[in-house]
């Protein structure tokens, strides 16, 4: 069973384009106790029923905070361990160890993070790994898979710390 981070994770949407890719999101952190962070420009409203109808009826228990742009994201959280996740790094994910409060930030399905997020010194990008030759996985799928492997790294740290 899945126990509440005290200090949660964040998981960071910088210019989404799909509303139920972000509705889908929204409903692994309902289920997970992630925060949801969207930063604009969205490609949809964030009243959009696809969005809504993805996230079902989740919706009263995300924590969900937007931002006009990435620069003000980061202005509102510059101590935040960043992992920049993007189909273009060298590291695997598996090689990060997330801690709680860790922020995974994840660009648009069609541009991925930009250059100046990748190389703008904000975090650590990473990568999921794939078969060569494949360009990308679907953005709600990677957050997913992302989210899911910080939570087991951090609930086994938390469960050695406790450990007699």
């Amino acid at each position: 069973m899945l126990e509440p981070l005290a200090s949660p994770l964040h998981l960071v949407l910088v210019s989404p384009q799909i509303p139920p890719n972000t509705g889908n999101v929204a409903r692994l952190c309902a289920v997970t106790g992630c925060r949801l962070i969207l930063v604009e420009p969205l490609g949809f409203s964030i009243d959009d029923r696809n969005l809504k109808r993805a996230g079902l009826d989740y919706w009263d228990k995300v924590f969900l905070k937007l931002y006009p742009t990435y620069d003000a994201y980061v202005a509102e959280y510059p101590q935040a361990r960043r992992w920049l996740f993007s189909a273009r790094a060298e590291t695997s994910l598996y090689a990060a160890r997330f801690e709680p409060g860790d922020h995974l930030v994840f660009g648009s399905e069609v541009t991925g993070l930009l250059p100046e997020v990748m190389e703008g010194g904000t975090g650590t990008p990473v990568t999921i790994p794939m078969l060569p030759e494949r360009r990308s996985l679907n953005l709600s799928t990677s957050v997913g898979i992302g989210a899911y492997e910080a939570l087991r790294q951090v609930q086994l740290g938390t469960a050695a710390r406790q450990a007699p």
